[in-house]
């Protein structure tokens, strides 16, 4: 089995003790030899200043190439490039560009006046300033809000032809849809990377309740594996073995390189890696 590359997505810290578990989280998978790592949006931008905070304090005292979540939930258009030029000042080159979910309990999406309307509008404004590598959303189990799949696959090649580089997808915990999903775009013309989101389990409860608010399908074998296994008090066991398990499906379809999405909980993620056979190479300096 091939070794793949890597990538981590991290949260913003919303507390002290917040901050001390991400630059733990940091510390602990750094070494991995990450292509980038990742910062989030909360829902409705609720986080874009501590998003930021936590981006350019990484830039700057870390080794690792950092990628910014922006959206385009509650800012005009001039508000959302500023923070893109705010990155670009702080030496930040990635963004991960979406349109963003709303507020929680407002209803559906709706564009700020003098904002951005969609995903593709933001792309287009950030390939026109010249300064980013930028990966978009993509939804092998279907977006939430879509109609059907296909309608999946044409957001995505608007995305490309808009300028994006890279696709990076929303978790899923069976190979066979991403498949699909990916070999559908590349027929319907897609031609940029599509790398599967993984999402290790660190508590199943959570990770239900998670993937009903974005659409992702648990399958009923899983649902009764984790039930088993939490009376066996096996649960993390099962974890690593149904993550490694995943992963090396996807490896062994010809996928090179994952995206973990990490919660800012490191060991189970650290685990699969070293499971897949990723050995440590770099230390981090320590943040004074």
């Amino acid at each position: 089995m091939s070794i793949p590359s890597v990538s981590f997505e991290f949260f913003p810290p919303q507390s002290l003790a917040g901050s001390f578990r991400l630059w733990d989280t940091v510390q602990s998978l750094a070494p991995l030899s990450p292509r980038f790592v990742s910062v989030t949006y909360g829902a409705g931008g609720t986080t874009r200043e501590l998003t930021r905070e936590a981006v350019v304090t990484l830039q700057e005292n870390s080794q690792l190439r950092v990628a910014a979540h922006l959206t385009c939930v509650n800012a005009s258009r001039s508000e959302t490039l500023d923070i893109a030029k705010s990155f670009a000042a702080a030496g930040v080159s990635d963004i991960v560009a979406l349109r963003g979910d709303p507020p929680r309990g407002t209803g559906p999406f709706r564009a700020h006046p003098d904002g951005f309307s969609n995903s593709c509008e933001l792309i287009a404004a950030l390939r026109d300033s010249g300064d980013f590598v930028i990966r978009v959303g993509a939804y092998p189990d279907g977006h939430p809000e879509a109609t059907d799949l296909q309608s999946d696959i044409e957001w995505l090649k608007r995305k490309a032809d808009a300028g994006a580089s890279e696709a990076l997808t929303q978790f899923f915990f069976d190979s066979d849809p991403y498949f699909r999903f990916r070999d559908a775009c590349q027929k319907a013309g897609v031609e940029i990377p599509i790398i599967p989101g993984i999402l290790p389990i660190e508590n199943w409860q959570g990770t239900v309740r998670f993937a009903q608010r974005c659409g992702a399908k648990i399958p009923d074998w899983l649902s009764s594996a984790f039930e088993k296994a939490m009376r066996d008090n096996r649960a993390d066991l099962l974890a690593t073995a149904v993550c490694t398990e995943l992963c090396s499906d996807l490896i062994a379809g010809g996928v090179d390189t994952l995206h973990f999405y990490t919660l800012n909980r490191p060991e189970l993620t650290r685990d699969v890696c070293f499971a897949l056979g990723l050995v440590p190479r770099i230390k981090l300096k320590n943040v004074a």
